[in-house]
């Protein structure tokens, strides 16, 4: 991150109080800012019973998902947005950092393709989007 993001980081408003889209598209900022690829925000609201959005994005390497992970926790602390748990710190191919309503995962390539979360909770098609 160049110095000018970084002070127009520091003067965002704290996410405390926000609400789980406003979370989950900071999520998303930060992580394309610390050039994760792939970033999707998927809502699973009313078709999960533990979040309202999933954050996924993609790092180039083992080491860049662990720093993925660690900035991502790192910087939405700062703006008073901390994880409930963290989860994946020993396969470093795949981290979860969960904020209750918004649940961040972050994979290499291959753990993205293989569990392939995308497909998974894809939007249903209805007769109104085909």
């Amino acid at each position: 991150m160049n110095e000018e993001m970084l002070e127009q980081e520091i003067s965002l408003p704290s996410l405390a109080d926000a609400d789980s889209l406003t979370l989950a598209e900071a999520a998303r900022d930060l992580l394309d800012a610390k050039k994760a690829s792939d970033l999707s925000i998927i809502c699973v609201e009313g078709r999960s019973d533990i979040t309202d959005y999933l954050v996924l994005a993609t790092g180039t390497s083992a080491p860049h998902v662990k720093a993925l992970a660690g900035e991502l926790e790192y910087r939405l602390g700062l703006r008073d947005a901390h994880p409930l748990h963290t989860d994946g710190l020993n396969t470093r191919s795949w981290q979860i950092v969960d904020y209750g309503t918004v649940m961040v995962h972050i994979f290499d390539r291959e753990t993205r393709a293989f569990f392939n979360l995308d497909k998974l909770y894809k939007e249903e098609k209805t007769e109104a989007s085909e």
